[in-house]
């Protein structure tokens, strides 16, 4: 089964761009061009999105939806969207968390949200360096420089970055360098 978090994904096959757009078209795409072993990455993540494409296009297709997962009635409060997940701290931090006014649940959201606000923009950056990284990896950890260029994406050099990148594929060059914009600093 195939999973994109952003519904939208970019094939590959071998260096060569296949297609762009709706994993639905992507597929069709690598389906057309499966003897060439395609590649379908994320373009959110830059994660492979992996795809099975054995039989027909509708075949194929049709896996790409998963199957309808049955909701049972659940008797008690509604579902808010909160997710229970183990928190280790401190006893100094049980403390003072116990303290502030709505409880320990809404003082660490209030502390997430917070820091969220304060490092919104480097946590972009820094995301948009991974997924440029991980989509490196997969399509030219092989060729000439891949090493400085990964030197020059995580410093944020961009004219040394693009100078690299240059003698790539012309796709993969293309296309790595889309996923880095998100990295350079505003001009």
């Amino acid at each position: 089964m195939a999973s994109s978090t952003s519904g939208h994904v970019t094939g590959f096959a071998g260096a060569r761009l296949i297609a762009r757009g709706p994993l639905a078209a992507v597929a069709r795409a690598a389906h057309a061009r499966r003897k060439h072993a395609p590649l379908i990455l994320d373009d959110t993540t830059g994660r492979a999105v992996e795809i099975d494409l054995r039989g027909s296009v509708d075949d194929v297709l049709a896996r790409l939806v998963p199957p309808p997962i049955a909701q049972t009635p659940t008797r008690g409060r509604p579902k808010l969207g909160v997710t229970a997940r183990e928190v280790t701290l401190l006893p100094r931090h049980w403390d003072w968390l116990a303290t502030q006014p709505g409880g320990a649940s809404a003082a660490l959201r209030r502390l997430v949200d917070q820091a969220r606000r304060e490092t919104g923009d480097a946590d972009a950056i820094r995301q948009a360096q991974d997924v440029a990284y991980r989509v490196m990896t997969t399509l030219a950890g092989d060729l000439p420089d891949y090493e400085e260029a990964a030197r020059a994406l995580f410093a944020r050099d961009r004219a040394r970055f693009e100078g690299l990148i240059v003698a790539w594929p012309k796709d993969v060059a293309a296309y790595v360098g889309e996923l880095s914009e998100r990295v350079w600093p505003p001009s």
